[in-house]
């Protein structure tokens, strides 16, 4: 089982390279996660189309809270997945994420526009990056996550 991971794409409309981006990196994906900050209903609507789940991230519009959660847990593959965006200072950012669930073997974030793959108190912390919005150091990233006897995560530079 393969997962397709983005968030803070911060994108107003799909481009024809959104869709070249997820058809290049995520065309043998099972799944696609969204862990918030599309900024456009469209997005959503797009993604809505695959498998997808996706929470909300602080700068999306109310359209997008009103139909994505805060936070979810998806069970893929006998493994449970805790999906949340994220606040706050980037500083401190897992610790705030890893308090925000119980028993998952994952916790796959965003916020911070930088990749994690790390873990820590025996859960995967999973920050794909950003693949389209603004990246301090200049690299964007998109994630994979492999299920098979554990969840082997992969972080994807696109530049």
């Amino acid at each position: 089982m393969r997962i397709g991971v983005l968030s803070d794409t911060h994108i107003h409309h799909v481009s024809k390279d959104f869709r070249e981006l997820l058809d290049r990196h995520f065309s043998q994906v099972d799944v696609l996660f969204h862990v918030g900050d599309f900024t456009s209903p469209v997005v959503v609507e797009f993604l809505s189309s695959r498998n997808f789940h996706g929470v909300h991230g602080n700068m999306d519009p109310f359209a997008i809270k009103a139909v994505l959660p805060e936070k979810k847990i998806v069970e893929i593959g006998g493994f449970r997945f805790g999906l949340i965006h994220g606040w706050g200072s980037p500083r401190g950012l897992e610790e705030r994420v890893l308090a925000q669930f119980n028993e998952v073997d994952v916790i796959v974030y965003g916020h911070s526009h930088k990749a994690m793959n790390e873990v820590a108190q025996g859960v995967l912390l999973f920050n794909p990056g950003t693949a389209t919005g603004f990246s301090s150091s200049g690299v964007h990233t998109i994630g994979i996550l492999e299920c098979g006897d554990t969840v082997k995560g992969e972080i994807i530079d696109l530049d």
